[in-house]
């Protein structure tokens, strides 16, 4: 466990940019720069977990993948995502429009 002040002190030191300069140019528009907080490997698959600002972005690669990153929890990363699927949301309870009329 880490302490809030000490991962906002952290975080704060950091420099600001919106893309890391190591990183290549890429046509990736939705890239997230933060923390790995979670690196899970087993098998075949591996599950990496960053927080960057108030998103958590989780993925699921193969383990061969997640060793050749050789990231680990406190890492910096970016998760770059480009997705074709739009995935709809709705409030858990079931509530009609018509009800607030």
């Amino acid at each position: 466990m880490v302490a809030g002040t000490e991962l906002a002190r952290y975080l704060t030191a950091q420099p600001k940019r919106d893309s890391p300069d190591w990183l290549p140019a890429q046509s990736t528009r939705n890239r997230f720069a933060g923390i790995v907080t979670r690196v899970e490997r087993d098998g075949l698959t591996a599950v990496i977990e960053i927080v960057a600002g108030p998103h958590r972005v989780v993925s699921l690669m193969t383990r061969e993948a997640a060793d050749d990153l050789g990231l680990a929890p406190g890492d910096i990363a970016v998760a770059a995502v480009k997705a074709t699927t739009v995935i709809v949301e709705a409030p858990r309870h079931t509530e009609h429009v018509e009800d607030h009329a």
